[in-house]
């Protein structure tokens, strides 16, 4: 292990990651792992600590693409290669490749030297990290940001094993095969659910909040931050352990010994929780098999089972995309219950020491003696086991050596952000009504922002991007050809040819010739969400409808990978209930907890939403907003309260910022308040009904009807 690397054996807590990790090293057909948590807690070091651990890969020697002496990939540009060719390989360490999230398709999957390919006919091919990763491990931090088209490269390699590069008539295949983990922060987004499926497994992480774990994990840091070398060297007798340990559960693995027991014990659980396919039950009687060998045991038991289950489901289950992946474990212990009478006989547990050193003497230290305390990972500590007291099923399989019992889970506080209020200082306390719940969301119709955008790849408004419809061609922006216009860069060279003369080259494509195409498609929005949570909509009915159109709402947004934030005013300002983020579950957790009444400061509401637009267009200058006023237009409190709100329309409509007001004024007589203020806005005005998507597509059938009647 380099000593630049931190020791694996030296993380604290954070059982179920590493023990996810250790498992995919064990049986890397898993899948792969996809570790959810704040910011902080050490989830790259630990992934970086794995790859020191991983046995060595033998390759065929010279290829750039990492093809096995004993089976070579017969499409490997760098063949062919002789098979059963053992001698002809040279070993070297497993490669954990990363994936920068702003990463080009081209650094992804690799490129083509364009002017060899239309000139000599050459595949003179550039590997991407798709190759690099084959046999190793590909690392994708933050991969919940990941943008779509390498999204789709991603789920293609994933899915096959191969990458393939086709490029106008110009093919690359090669093997790809990899161990993916994926780290990301729910708090800035929710990953594809076509691309969560492809992890094998899902771990929660989160920083300890005891006192004495921090201080451990401080120490340790910064013991390994003054001398790697030496910090390493004093855990090197534990890492060789552990390698010795991952190497043997992988060559008792073929022998492990899954039931008909254990297989209908995983099929009852899987379909118990109504995940979709037949991948989890594949995957969990993987996790099974591997957590059987690493105990040392031939046979699959009911923890085993149970354990795989708690990985392997959370984020396969049916759920809200809003939901928070989870597991019922009551419901978990009622199905396995069932089975308890089949449950085998288990092996001895093999010799050695106890790998959490939980013996009758208890935790023991570096030097034998019993613990200092509880420790920590470089970065953060870790999510404790759970408590014994769960009964009998609840046991959990051991993970790496650690040196202390991490201790209980620390209770999660949620922090709110608020920006400014009218008239400043803090506003008083107003009387509210509880928070109520959403009515059912629906789908809505699809709202866009004028205009051709340039911003992140989307589904909701017209923009050129890196994939769409061709709709033209352009000379390469900053000398980087992002997608070869073949028929406008010939046209181009056409001036050329005479020169090159009978019998000279194929084609002459200079570098000013090369033309790209310009491609339209849809990018993500900002939708930034003004609600009215005052007294003039508080009734409880009306609010449940009010925040299920907002549900329904902040689904489209994250449906068609839009940012989005919330601005709420009621009493005498208005607060930032969530900052612009790509968070949509957050969105939702706000909205749900969101109270009501007292006065209505429209005004205040729309100049808070302009300055949080002002802030972000100074971040993000590429991302065009859409401003989305989710009221019945009352406005009352201060002077001219109508007239200030109308003033603040002005500047956000002087801004050019789209937006779109929801009207939510309900009773027999109706002011009218809603739809000035769109016309100040200069946007639409739509009600609650007409939000629904059903309801647009009924009256656009219900026009066509009528004009073919007219017609006839």
């Amino acid at each position: 292990m380099s000593s630049s690397t931190y020791p694996f054996t030296a993380i604290v807590g954070m059982d179920d990651m590493r023990l996810g990790l250790l498992l995919n090293a064990i049986s890397p057909s898993i899948g792969g792992v996809l570790v959810r948590g704040e910011k902080g807690t050490a989830k790259t070091t630990t992934v970086r600590a794995l790859a020191a651990l991983l046995p060595e890969v033998v390759t065929v020697t010279g290829c750039r693409f990492s093809c096995d002496p004993a089976a070579p990939d017969p499409h490997c540009p760098d063949g062919p290669h002789p098979a059963g060719s053992d001698g002809d390989g040279s070993a070297r360490p497993a490669r954990m490749v990363e994936l920068p999230v702003g990463a080009s398709e081209d650094r992804l999957v690799g490129s083509l030297d364009i002017e060899r390919a239309l000139g000599e006919g050459v595949k003179a091919f550039e590997p991407g990290l798709l190759a690099a990763a084959h046999r190793g491990v590909l690392y994708v931090d933050e991969v919940n940001l990941l943008g779509d088209h390498l999204v789709d490269s991603l789920l293609d390699a994933a899915a096959t094993g191969v990458s393939s590069v086709e490029r106008e008539g110009v093919s690359v295949r090669h093997a790809s095969r990899f161990l993916l983990v994926g780290t990301m922060n729910p708090e800035e987004g929710e990953l594809r659910p076509q691309l969560l499926d492809r992890f094998g497994l899902t771990v929660e992480v989160a920083a300890s909040r005891e006192t004495e774990e921090r201080v451990e994990v401080v120490r340790r840091r910064l013991a390994f931050d003054e001398d790697p070398a030496a910090f390493a060297a004093k855990w090197a007798p534990e890492e060789d352990a552990l390698r010795e340990r991952i190497a043997a559960a992988r060559a008792l693995l073929p022998g492990v010994r899954l039931g008909d027991g254990a297989l209908r014990r995983i099929a009852a659980v899987c379909a118990g929780f109504e995940v979709d396919g037949m991948r989890a039950d594949i995957v969990t009687a993987r996790t099974s098999a591997a957590l059987a060998a690493w105990a040392g045991r031939t046979d699959v038991t009911t923890a085993d089972v149970r354990q795989a289950a708690l990985l392997s489901l959370p984020h396969r289950r049916r759920r809200n995309p809003f939901d928070a992946p989870g597991l019922d474990e009551d419901r978990l212990d009622e199905i396995l219950a069932g089975f308890e009478d089949e449950e085998p006989e288990p092996d001895p547990e093999p010799d050695g020491p106890e790998p959490d050193g939980d013996g009758p003497e208890g935790p023991q230290g570096p030097d034998g003696g019993p613990d200092d305390g509880p420790g920590g990972g470089p970065d953060g500590g870790g999510r404790p086991p759970r408590d014994a007291g769960d009964g009998p099923a609840a046991t959990t399989h051991d993970v790496p050596p650690q040196r202390q019992e991490p201790g209980h889970e620390p209770a999660r506080q949620e922090a709110s952000a608020s920006g400014g209020r009218e008239g400043g200082g803090e506003a008083p306390e107003t009387p509210e009504t509880p928070a109520v719940a959403a009515s059912e969301p629906f789908r809505t119709r699809r709202f866009t922002v004028p205009g051709l955008g340039e911003g992140a790849d989307g589904r909701r408004s017209r923009a050129l991007t890196a994939h769409g419809r061709t709709t033209g061609a352009r000379r390469p922006r900053g000398g980087a050809l992002s997608k070869l216009h073949l028929a406008a860069t010939v046209q181009a060279a056409a001036p050329h040819q005479r020169a090159r003369g009978r019998g000279g080259p194929g084609l002459v494509v200079r570098r000013d010739d090369l033309r790209e195409a310009v491609r339209e498609g849809r990018e993500g929005n900002l939708v930034l969400f003004v609600v009215d949570a005052s007294g003039s909509m508080a009734a409880r009915k009306r609010m449940s409808a009010v925040k299920g159109a907002v549900l329904s709402l902040l689904m489209d947004a994250y449906q068609r990978r839009d940012k989005i934030g919330m601005v709420t005013f009621r009493g005498t300002g208005a607060t930032v209930a969530l900052p612009p983020t790509s968070s949509v579950e957050a969105g939702a957790a706000r909205l749900e907890k969101l109270p009501t009444g007292g006065r209505t400061p429209l005004a205040a509401g729309l100049l808070q939403a302009h300055e949080v637009l002002r802030v972000e267009r100074m971040r993000d200058p590429s991302r065009r907003p859409l401003l989305v006023v989710v009221t019945d237009g009352r406005a009352t409190g201060g002077l001219e309260p109508l007239a200030r709100a109308a003033r603040a329309a002005g500047l956000l409509a002087g801004s050019g910022i789209a937006s779109v007001v929801v009207d939510c004024e309900a009773g027999p007589v109706r002011l009218g308040l809603a739809g000035e203020l769109g016309r100040a806005l200069g946007g639409p005005v739509v009600t609650l009904d007409d939000l629904r998507a059903e309801n647009v597509s009924a009256l656009v059938r219900t026009v066509r009807n009528t004009d073919s009647r007219r017609a006839a």
